[in-house]
């Protein structure tokens, strides 16, 4: 594949709009699509996207429209930076404007919810392309530090290896450091369960548990991560990256984390609704991938204690508390 110069990014929020800055300080040409007129008009006008990245100032390189076909025309990429449940719906009115040959790129990190696909097998199925073509980004992604510029390292995991070191050099932004993989399979469930670990770190520590819970948590939580990876076909290697381990602890342990600041108020007591409010009005997508992951990991007969315990709290009405007795109260075994 040829160097990847011009990038359409789909979708404006804060992950969205901070990649896009990543491949404009790059030096590529970068058009972000908006849903809203009055984003796209902060973008081009202030250079600024108050809304999700407030007090961060964007790079000239990213213009912004509302036209998501005149963000594609000429692509040589095509960025995918909506919620994972929504991927689908929107590819199905994007799919035949997208560019002949462009790689696409999924920044979503989730199961869909019934057909129990990850990411790139929405985009192939729904976009008609092989699986060559569909690249991911993924790893400890805390959109507003990256965006501050702070030293951050990912993945970009594709099938092809020449397109995934096309996507490496686009995103070479100095502050941004990119490495590639092969293993799609266990990069996008990495990104996808430790939304799901965090909701759990983040109950643990709403009920005041400390850095010993965590940490068990996080530990434990990667090991189920991978055992539903190798089912799947995953390189068990890959859970001990940054798709990974990297993202996981990130994940967890940040208060930028939006997984895990839920699970801290449903710690503390608070219902789903409850949570959402105080979230925002924004629900994580851990409190959705519960679900996917545990009928997934039931087709494989695979234990994920873990993230079934949290499925249970958010949409069966188990408490926290019962949670916590239930795991810690498990039969012995070695590790």
């Amino acid at each position: 594949m040829s160097s990847v110069q011009r990038v359409a990014v789909l979708g404006a929020g804060s992950w969205g709009t901070t990649f896009g800055k990543v491949l404009a300080d790059s030096g590529r040409e970068v058009t972000l699509w908006a849903r809203r007129a009055e984003v796209a008009e902060s973008v081009n006008g202030a250079h600024r996207n108050p809304d999700y990245l407030p007090g961060i100032a964007l790079p000239p390189g990213l213009r912004a429209t509302v036209c998501a076909e005149e963000a594609m025309a000429g692509a040589d990429a095509v960025v995918f930076a909506v919620p994972s449940q929504t991927l689908r719906a929107n590819l199905a009115v994007w799919r035949d404007a997208l560019p002949a040959d462009a790689t696409l790129i999924s920044l979503a990190k989730g199961v869909e919810l019934g057909s129990l696909k990850r990411m790139s097998e929405v985009i192939t199925e729904v976009a008609g392309v092989p699986i060559e073509r569909v690249a991911v980004l993924t790893g400890p992604n805390l959109a507003r530090e990256i965006a501050e510029g702070q030293p951050t390292a990912s993945v970009i995991a594709c099938r092809d290896p020449e397109r995934a070191v096309a996507l490496q050099l686009a995103c070479a932004s100095g502050y941004f450091r990119v490495y590639t993989n092969t293993d799609v399979i266990g990069s996008e469930l990495g990104g996808a369960g430790k939304n799901v670990i965090a909701l759990a770190c983040g109950i643990a520590a709403g009920m005041g548990y400390g850095d010993n819970t965590r940490a068990s948590l996080i530990t434990r939580g990667l090991a189920e991560l991978a055992r539903l990876g190798v089912a799947l076909g995953a390189d068990p290697l890959t859970f001990a990256g940054l798709a990974g381990l990297g993202d996981l602890v990130a994940t967890c342990s940040s208060r930028l984390s939006r997984n895990r600041t839920f699970g801290e108020h449903l710690g503390r007591g608070a219902t789903l609704a409850e949570a959402e409010t105080a979230n925002h009005g924004q629900v994580a997508e851990g409190v959705k991938s519960c679900l996917s992951i545990c009928e997934l990991a039931a087709r494989h007969r695979v234990d994920v204690p873990i993230t079934d315990g949290v499925r249970r709290v958010c949409h069966d009405g188990l408490s926290a508390a019962a949670m916590a007795k239930e795991l810690v109260n498990r039969e012995p075994k070695p590790e």
